[in-house]
């Protein structure tokens, strides 16, 4: 079996099953965000802040940025296979795609923990 080194998975039907997971974790933390605002009438900041400075959020929310960038990552490398058929062309724009990833989920903890 050949596998692919700019997939996520080790095979098609991992990168699937990471995407349904990833899709689930995300629509999980919809549903409860939109919830809480739902739930919380008159929302302050001293509730948000409340929210987020709970380790399971904080958790919650990492969890959720990391299903994120891997249902990003993987969308992003099917397109660019399927699409941009000049190698080094899609090789730039992947390693361009996984840098900004990178600085996003660095980003997320920073801003995460910072609460």
């Amino acid at each position: 079996m050949v596998t692919n080194a700019a997939s996520f998975g080790r095979s098609g039907v991992h990168d699937y099953i990471l995407l349904r997971a990833s899709a689930v974790i995300l629509a999980c933390y919809t549903i409860f965000l939109v919830g809480f605002i739902a739930c919380s009438a008159p929302l302050t900041f001293e509730i948000w802040s409340g929210l987020f400075s709970s380790l399971p959020m904080k958790v919650f929310t990492l969890l959720t940025l990391i299903a994120l960038l891997i249902h990003a990552w993987i969308g992003v490398w099917q397109v660019l296979t399927d699409y941009v058929k000049h190698t080094a062309l899609r090789g730039v724009l992947q390693f361009t795609f996984v840098m900004v990833a990178m600085s996003y989920l660095a980003s997320g903890i920073v801003i995460v923990w910072g609460v």
